[in-house]
């Protein structure tokens, strides 16, 4: 074999050694096709071109030579194409993808006459033609004479075979697993792997394995289509994700399944993905229907809670009792606790990273359930079939007739209702370019007193373009716009009769870029851009002869931006490096007129000094500064690894609340200059072990975060309505810390997970000035401080058809202040209250059973059906959601309130078509 090749390669090097002195050609091709091209060269030359008319690739070209050499006219000509060409007198041979050497690699020969046989290159690799390959082999990139690299780029996409959409988190691997990847949210992956022959194949869990010979020459592109699987998929299961967890550099990360959600019982048989967010350790609430999240010890402002790259404020109905997101039209829920991307910005604990599935793009489908109180309906169907689609999802409540029927007299006229829509739609323009757009709204409206009716409401809109340079860069560009506004419309007495009103409006525009340098580097870089609007409060009288005066609060505005880069570097085989670097620049913008308060003094009235006038887009403040990210994880064996993680975060808008969980008629703030963003500082330690091939994860997680400039209030501040609200605000520092145990079964009959967290988090309020201090300048539990958290997650298959599930969850009473004493004044018993936050309300547990029935199996149906059957709070615990203190008729009276204090039954129908 090597004797026929050196007899081949002489007979071209002599061939070449006696080809013709080249002519000088001046030559112009305007739009023509390849083809063209060298029907053209053939014309103006003496040379004669050989090739088969199928490589021809459908391509224009458009370039104009003076004085060229047929090799740079070739070299140009060819540089986009899988074209190669070989030379000899007056004849042009073109090869497809292959090189055709004149001589032999410096290392073909290690010692006189032996032959190297560790040269594995593509060039003399002859596996290709002394192994019996199936199913053919496809070659990707072009050989050239340089062809040594140890390692090229493969990219491509992975689509559904029925259903043509993207497949995420799908592992792409050689069939070693020695050079594995998973694809992105758009199925996109990139693989390096060695030049010559490779079997690439697919791996997850409800899909068929797919395989496929390829021969690398050197970078470029490689699809797959895959089909579902109903048999093989537990071992599926064990190869694509048996090492995820372990394997990144990320700490701190909750993946949350979507599609399993649906045996969870829950409140009111509504499948919600943020309650089951909150069953993971880190993730807490202040209490039972409480809106917001407390992650790792933050406030519930401190959470960037993004829908489609935008964010939502209030992603809850009625008062947090319900998730604003559809279950039916959500593809998946990522929450980072630590090591937060450094392409995300502008909070301190958290990034809910929530993304809407893709529509079917070639047949019509949908999906649904009727509950005891809500509704809910999404289709999915193609427009311009296999290249786009929609997918639309719309969810309400009847509530209404529920209050109106119960035998109570304060509930008669009360209301309850609320509705979501979400509509998105996708459109693949080519292979390299895609383009998606989301639109959202929700709206609420409730009322359980007779005098106010609360209304509020979330406005979403996404721009999405997808552009893939080539096999290493790839590119995306956002535009997005939120809104959360809120009403209140007051009518008791026609004197006192009013409409409040509060609105809060982003727009941002990002640019984001991934780089695939190499095996070992892979960097992601970026520019972002968001401008605020805020109306800070308008009320008007809706009487004529109202007693109400017509107010409206200056409005606010702000300019936050960033530029970012990110390297994921593989240092060795045990040690990957997650680096990530962003600043951050934030500009309060005039309109405003700034109040200059004496240094040292209180900010109230009397020391205000100055003030400052800033015209319309004026920088009255400017704050900024670096943000690390930064994580690596080291391999202890190969299912345990440990993890360790530093994250610097910056905060620019503030939550006002005086209340101790959030609600939808809080309002936000940004820093200005009186009010300083908020910072954090996190540091994340983590160890990860996998079982059973990867079917068990255990995980054990620490953590300590020092905060600055967080946001509180004085007693009794008024913060509706308040033109110089900084003189009710304080600012201090916060710390929280804390260690988290998961432990997740995967698959079998029994699966599930538990988990536990150990955590604190604690304010102080130290000033020079007595009435910015409190409880002595010490720190103190913060309001959704609670040590301990229990979850667990059970899910029991009895059959294909029949499961039991349950959910238990216990935590910590929250802090309260408590009265401590007592004394008289004008014959009226008044209290002496203890320091803030001193002492606890009891603890909080609560157990909830389900019983799922799968429909039958049938192929061929009208849709699918699934019943779900639960109870709320089994055991009928009295979980008390507040305490507070009541001075009546001169005496002060406890009392608490509970929400759900008796068992909830709910049975929940669940179709799919």
């Amino acid at each position: 074999m090597i004797k026929k090749y050196l007899i081949i390669l002489s007979v071209f090097c002599i061939q070449f050694l006696y080809s013709q002195n080249q002519q000088p050609i001046t030559i112009t091709f305007d739009n023509v096709s390849l083809e063209q091209v060298i029907e053209k060269l053939e014309e103006v030359t003496e040379y004669n071109f050989y090739f088969q008319k199928d490589w021809i690739e459908d391509q224009t070209i458009s370039l104009s030579f003076n004085q060229a050499t047929i090799q740079e006219v070739l070299n140009a000509v060819f540089k986009q194409s899988s074209l190669n060409y070989f030379i000899t007198q007056n004849r042009i041979i073109l090869t497809n993808n292959s090189y055709i050497y004149t001589s032999l690699p410096e290392s073909f020969f290690d010692n006189e006459n032996q032959l190297n046989t560790e040269d594995k290159s593509a060039v003399f690799y002859n596996e290709y033609e002394s192994k019996n390959i199936k199913g053919g082999v496809i070659t990707i990139g072009k050989q050239d004479a340089n062809s040594n690299q140890e390692f090229y780029t493969i990219s491509g996409i992975v689509r559904n075979e029925s259903t043509n959409e993207p497949i995420q988190n799908l592992v792409v691997s050689t069939n070693n697993k020695a050079n594995y990847t998973t694809t992105n949210n758009n199925g996109y992956f990139v693989l390096e792997v060695p030049p010559g022959i490779n079997v690439i194949e697919t791996n997850l869990l409800g899909y068929e394995p797919t395989t496929k010979n390829v021969l690398v020459y050197g970078n470029g592109t490689l699809d797959f289509e895959v089909l579902e699987g109903a048999e093989q998929l537990d071992e599926v299961l064990i190869e694509a994700k048996k090492d995820d967890n372990v394997k990144t550099a990320i700490v701190g990360v909750t993946t949350i399944d979507v599609a399993g959600i649906k045996n969870i019982p829950v409140v009111l048989g509504e499948r919600d993905i943020l309650k089951i967010a909150t069953t993971m350790p880190g993730v807490k609430t202040a209490g039972e229907g409480s809106s917001g999240f407390n992650v790792r010890g933050g406030r519930t402002d401190q959470n960037l809670i993004l829908l489609d790259n935008a964010v939502i404020y209030s992603p809850s109905h009625f008062l947090g009792f319900f998730s604003a997101l559809n279950p039916f039209t959500t593809g998946s829920l990522d929450i980072y606790k630590a090591s937060i991307p450094a392409e995300y910005g502008g909070r301190l604990s958290s990034v809910f990273d929530i993304r809407t599935k893709d529509g079917n793009p070639t047949d019509f489908s949908g999906e649904g359930s009727i509950g005891p109180v809500t509704a809910n309906l999404s289709v999915e169907t193609p427009v311009f079939k296999e290249k786009s689609s929609v997918i639309a999802g719309f969810r309400a409540t009847y509530s209404d007739w529920i209050l109106r029927s119960i035998d109570d007299e304060n509930l008669k006229n009360s209301e309850a209702s609320f509705y979501d829509g979400i509509l998105k739609y996708k459109h693949k323009l080519d292979d390299k370019n895609t383009f998606q757009t989301s639109i959202y709204y929700s709206n609420d409206k409730f009322s359980i007193t007779s005098d106010s009716v609360y209304k509020y409401n979330n406005r979403l809109a996404s721009l999405k373009w997808d552009h893939i340079f080539n096999e290493k860069n790839k590119a995306e560009v956002i535009l997005v716009n939120s809104q959360y506004k809120y009403n209140i419309d007051y009518e008791a007495d026609a004197n006192r009769n009013f409409d409040f009103g509060y609105k809060i409006n982003e727009t941002q525009i990002k640019l984001n870029f991934d780089y695939f340098y190499s095996k070992k580097h892979k960097f992601k870089y970026g520019i972002s851009s968001k401008l605020y609007n805020i109306n800070p409060g308008t009320i008007k009288p809706t009487d004529e002869n109202s007693d109400i005066e017509y107010k409206s609060l200056e409005k606010e505005k702000g300019l936050e931006s960033a530029i970012y880069i990110a390297d994921l570097f593989e240092v060795t085989d045990k040690l990957l490096l997650d680096f990530g670097l962003r600043y951050s620049f934030y500009a309060s913008m005039g309109p405003t007129i700034v109040n200059i308060y004496e240094e040292g003094k209180p900010k109230n009235p009397s020391t205000i000094i100055d003030q400052e006038t800033y015209g319309n887009n004026a920088f009255a403040k400017t704050y900024g500064g670096p943000e690390l990210r930064l994580s690596l994880r080291y391999f202890l064996a190969p299912e345990l690894s440990l993890k360790v993680a530093y994250n610097k975060t910056i905060q620019y808008i503030h939550l006002l609340s005086n209340n101790t969980t959030e609600a939808p008629i809080d309002t936000w703030k940004l820093s200005d200059f009186n009010t300083k963003p908020q910072k954090a500082d996190q540091f994340s330690m983590g160890i990860y072990k996998n079982f059973d091939a990867g079917n068990i994860e255990i995980s054990l997680e620490g953590y300590y975060k020092r905060m600055t400039d967080i946001l509180d209030y004085k007693v009794g501040a008024d913060l509706i309505l308040n033109e110089n609200l900084e003189q009710e605000l304080l600012q201090g520092e916060g710390k929280a810390y804390g260690v988290e145990f998961l432990l997740k079964k995967k698959a079998g009959k029994l699966n599930g997970w538990l988990g536990y967290s150990y955590s604190r988090s604690f304010v102080k309020l130290d000033s020079q000035i007595d009435e910015e201090t409190v409880n002595n300048g010490d720190f103190f539990p913060a309001n959704y401080d609670k040590p301990h958290d229990f979850t667990t997650v059970l899910n029991y298959k009895l059959t294909h058809r029949f499961s039991f599930s349950a959910n238990f969850t216990y935590q910590t009473g929250r802090p309260i202040t408590y009265p401590i004493g007592k004394y008289v004044i004008a014959n009226e018993e008044q209290v002496v209250y203890s320091d803030r936050n001193q002492y606890r309300i009891p603890d909080y547990y609560r157990l909830d059973l389900g019983f799922n029935i799968e429909g039958n199996h049938k192929i061929k149906k009208l849709a699918h059906s699934f019943w779900n059957i639960s109870v709320f709070n089994v055991l009928g615990r009295n979980n008390p959601y507040s305490v507070f203190f009541v001075n009546e008729d001169g005496k002060i009276q406890a009392y608490q309130t509970s929400i759900f204090a008796i068992p909830i039954p709910t049975i929940t129908y669940n179709f799919k078509f």
